[in-house]
């Protein structure tokens, strides 16, 4: 098993597909953008996956912008095949994205989470994250 962080060289044809698969285990009806369209677009997602013999089992992607206040990074679309969860791999992806963002010199790395999502809601703590007090607000385009 691999954890590593993506080019846009190592996109092909099945491992779209198998990003595809995977993606319906978080939301069946989430529209997709395709991975060369990410990296084409902005050059500002940095995407981690996890492979085990060929097979994409785990993705985490943190979008990175720039305000006022600082470099940021937002973590989006942590997903971790349902065959393979418990197995730390959500864990090792998230470490890979903020070692990243180290690297990076980010100010601040954030995250929304449902509150339904107590395990996933437990992971991020336990990587330092904290609940900040604010509201999400969303106007879709």
């Amino acid at each position: 098993m691999t954890i590593q962080l993506l080019t846009k060289e190592q996109v092909n044809t099945d491992l779209q597909q198998q990003l595809s698969q995977l993606y319906l285990e978080l939301k069946a009806e989430l529209d997709q953008l395709d991975l060369n369209s990410i990296f084409s677009a902005y050059g500002t997602t940095d995407i981690v996956i996890c492979m085990d013999n060929n097979e994409l089992i785990g993705i985490a992607m943190m979008a990175k912008y720039k305000v006022i206040s600082g470099h940021k990074g937002m973590i989006e679309d942590v997903v971790v095949a349902k065959t393979h969860r418990g197995k730390g791999i959500g864990r090792k992806l998230m470490e890979k994205l903020l070692d990243h963002a180290k690297s990076e010199q980010l100010n601040d790395v954030l995250l929304f989470s449902g509150h339904h999502r107590t395990a996933a809601i437990s992971l991020y703590k336990s990587l330092g994250f904290t609940l900040k007090e604010s509201g999400l607000y969303i106007k879709k385009i």
